[in-house]
């Protein structure tokens, strides 16, 4: 029906009503993740779970599980880091909903996870492994792969890949 038939079935006094819907806005922000990062991780794209664990073991300093998701261009250069979550001491709660979310927003390549055991003990429990597999499995369904999982301990780190678990 087009505006001048609803105009002669309703009148033209007919009241109209506001549509009013939530619209989606990226907001960024800048974060310090480290003061003495050297120069060659900012410029180079990530070819070593190592570097990876350089620019970001100060994690270990939290006494929370912080769980970041590290979004990829093409190049596997980081455009955007989201901390998906802080949890407790020993645990964080992840979903692939929202692993994924803004990594579908900023359109990434690819993702890298990243999370400490503030214990400094970085051998994945059977919940990494766990969690891991079901996030692989959610970016293969939507073109967003998982390359790596690394996980930060007290001046070492546990790689996924390197592990031959992903």
């Amino acid at each position: 029906m087009n505006m001048k038939e609803l105009i002669q079935e309703y009148g033209s006094d007919c009241q109209t009503k506001t549509l009013r819907l939530r619209v989606i806005k990226s907001v960024y922000s800048r974060e310090v993740i480290r003061e003495d990062m050297p120069l060659y991780l900012a410029t180079e794209r990530f070819t070593s779970p190592l570097q990876v664990f350089e620019m970001f073991k100060d994690l270990v300093l939290e006494t929370k599980e912080h769980f970041l998701c590290l979004h990829l261009d093409g190049k596997n250069r980081i455009v955007c880091l989201d901390r998906v979550s802080v949890g407790s001491l020993n645990q964080s709660i992840v979903h692939p909903r929202e692993v994924f979310k803004s990594a579908c927003i900023i359109s990434a390549a690819g993702i890298i996870l990243v999370h400490n055991h503030p214990t400094g003990d970085p051998n994945p429990s059977q919940e990494d492994i766990t969690i891991t597999r079901r996030l692989k499995e959610a970016g293969e369904l939507i073109g967003i792969p998982v390359l790596d999982h690394i996980i930060i301990g007290d001046g070492q780190y546990v790689s996924f890949v390197e592990r031959g678990l992903l």
